[in-house]
C-alpha cells in the first residue's frame, strides 16, 4: 500500500515538470508579443505613439 502511495506521488510530480515546461516553452515563444501588446495599449490609453522594434518585446511609446 505505501509504494503506490509513492508511485502517485512521482507521477503527479512528473505531470506538473512536464506542465511546467510546456509553460514555459509558450511564454518564452510568445512573450516578446504579449510584451508588445500590452506596450501598445498602454500607449494608447497615455496618448503616446506606438514604435515597433526590430524584433518582437522591443517595441516601445514616444510622444
Amino acid at each position: 500500500m505505501r509504494t503506490e502511495q509513492g508511485q502517485a506521488l512521482v507521477e503527479y510530480l512528473l505531470i506538473i515538470a512536464v506542465v511546467s515546461i510546456i509553460a514555459i516553452g509558450i511564454i518564452k515563444l510568445f512573450g516578446g508579443y504579449v510584451k508588445d501588446a500590452m506596450v501598445r495599449s498602454s500607449c494608447e490609453v497615455f496618448g503616446n505613439t506606438y514604435v515597433a522594434g526590430e524584433s518582437p518585446g522591443e517595441g516601445r511609446c514616444e510622444e
